[in-house]
C-alpha cells in the first residue's frame, strides 16, 4: 500500500481536510453527544472522565495534531462546503495482529456526524470519499470494521457502500456503556468495491 496521509477530499458536498487544532473542540463538543459517543468510543473505561473534561482532552488533541500529516496517519476533519461548518470526523485506522506487526492492508474505519446533521447523507458521503481513497489511491486491498447491531444507523451505512456482514459476530466493551455490546463484522475488498460501484 501507499502512505499517502490525509489528503484533502472534496465530494459534491463535504470537504474532508486533514485535521487541525482549530476544529478540535467542535469535534470534543459533538463525541460528547451521548447519542454520537455510546457506539464510537472503546478508549479503556478508566479514561471515562478524562473525556468529558475539555482542558485535559486539548492536550491530548494537540500532542495528536502533531501528527495529524503524517503519511502513516488517515484522519480527516468533515466540513459542509457552503458554510465551512465541521460536522463530524472520519478516521481509518491500520491494525496489528497480535504480535504488534503492521497489517498493511488491513484498515478499520469509523466516523461521527454531529446529530443535527444525520440523515441527510452526509455519513455515506464522506464514506465513499475515504474508501475511494483508500483502495484506489493508497492501494489497499482489504478493509474490516464492524459496528453495534442495536447501531443500524452506523451499518446501513456500511451495507449501502457494499460491505458484506460476516457471518461471525463480536462482543466489545463501549466506554459509555455498561455491559458488553454485540457487534456485526464487515468486510469490503477492493474487487468486491470495484464490482459493487459498477452496479
Amino acid at each position: 500500500m501507499k502512505y499517502l496521509g490525509s489528503k484533502t477530499l472534496e465530494t459534491k458536498r463535504l470537504t474532508l481536510k486533514a485535521q487541525t487544532m482549530k476544529e478540535q473542540k467542535r469535534l470534543w463538543e459533538i463525541l460528547m453527544i451521548p447519542e454520537v459517543n455510546k457506539y464510537f468510543l472503546t478508549i479503556p473505561k478508566k479514561y471515562k472522565n478524562n473525556l468529558k473534561n475539555w482542558d485535559k482532552q486539548k492536550e491530548f488533541y494537540e500532542a495528536e495534531i502533531e501528527h495529524a500529516k503524517d503519511s502513516n496517519v488517515f484522519q480527516w476533519s468533515i466540513f459542509l462546503k457552503d458554510t465551512d461548518t465541521c460536522i463530524g470526523r472520519i478516521t481509518c485506522y491500520e491494525k496489528y495482529d497480535e504480535s504488534k506487526s503492521r497489517g498493511d492492508e488491513i484498515y478499520d474505519v469509523g466516523w461521527i456526524i454531529d446529530p443535527a446533521y444525520q440523515g441527510q447523507g452526509y455519513g455515506s458521503e464522506a464514506a465513499k470519499a475515504m474508501i475511494d481513497y483508500m483502495f484506489f489511491e493508497c492501494e489497499i486491498n482489504e478493509i474490516r470494521t464492524g459496528a453495534a447491531i442495536c447501531n443500524p444507523s452506523s451499518w446501513k451505512i456500511m451495507e449501502k457502500l457494499g460491505f458484506e456482514r460476516q457471518k461471525e459476530t463480536k462482543m466489545i466493551e463501549y466506554t459509555f456503556l455498561d455491559e458488553l455490546t454485540e457487534i456485526y463484522l464487515y468486510q469490503l475488498t477492493k474487487e468486491k468495491y470495484m464490482l459493487f460501484k459498477e452496479q
